[in-house]
């Protein structure tokens, strides 16, 4: 699962593969604002078929604390 979720970032954010990792942190990628955030939950949302509260998805600050609030 955690491959599937940096790859729906990778895709969202338009980032060469491998520039993400679970080490990445938001605050790394430019591209990654508030509403590429949103769009990137919303889509792990629907592929994964996974609920991420809103007031856990407004922290998340790094795609570690993202893998955590799906499970991963």
């Amino acid at each position: 699962m955690e491959e599937k979720i940096i790859s729906i970032i990778e895709e969202i954010l338009k980032t060469e593969p491998g520039i993400v990792t679970s080490d990445t942190k938001i605050a790394d990628i430019e591209a990654w604002d508030s509403l590429a955030h949103v769009m990137i939950i919303g889509a792990i949302e629907e592929e994964l078929h996974v609920s991420i509260p809103l007031d856990l998805a407004v922290e998340i600050e790094s795609v570690q604390q993202l893998l955590e609030a799906v499970g991963c």
